[in-house]
């Protein structure tokens, strides 16, 4: 019984990430995940108190997955300053031209919670970039920049903002321009 419950949460959290992702969080609705689930409401509601529970549910599962993803791609980089930039704009052009792509959905339920400061679910997007961004601060710091955190948090407002442009544009050749943006701030020095 218990693994069983345990397949059915698994399924739901899986329909949820699928719906929160295509339609938005706050769209996707808890009738349509429960019959894509293949569960009643009632089913969906045992195993998760409410829509918010749900949503944070799927953003830690989806925060475990993406560190895991950041954290291969940290290992493989090596070079200047400017190759991992270099590296870290490529990898996001190519996820940002599969079909169907939303943009991160971190970014996205941040962006859908703005007048929630406290939700949890801006409290899991707010602890997954801030591991991404000190990834990319520990690459460039080994990359000898002499200040690493700082440009890390410059690079990462020019990722977040081509991702913002791809979106909005339709364009993944935002992360190409972002690139090159990101290689001359970090070949350039350190940051003021």
């Amino acid at each position: 019984m218990v693994r069983q419950e345990g397949e059915t949460r698994r399924r739901i959290v899986e329909v949820a990430y699928e719906q929160f992702y295509s339609v938005g969080f706050m769209r996707a609705g808890v009738d349509a995940i429960a019959e894509a689930a293949g569960v009643t409401k009632r089913t969906l509601y045992y195993h998760f108190e409410s829509k918010d529970d749900l949503i944070a549910a799927v953003l830690e599962i989806q925060h475990q997955l993406a560190f895991e993803r950041t954290q291969r791609w940290a290992r493989k980089v090596s070079g200047s300053a400017g190759d991992v930039v270099e590296s870290l704009f490529t990898e996001f052009g190519k996820w940002a031209r599969q079909p169907k792509w939303h943009g991160s959905g971190f970014t996205r339920i941040a962006m859908e919670l703005a007048d929630l400061p406290g939700h949890p679910a801006r409290g899991i997007a707010r602890r997954h970039k801030a591991a991404v961004e000190a990834i990319l601060a520990g690459k460039l710091e080994e990359a000898g920049l002499a200040q690493p955190q700082a440009s890390a948090r410059q690079v990462m407002l020019l990722l977040e903002g081509s991702m913002a442009l791809v979106l909005i544009h339709g364009d993944a050749a935002y992360a190409k321009e972002a690139a090159a943006a990101a290689r001359r701030l970090v070949e350039t020095g350190a940051p003021s």
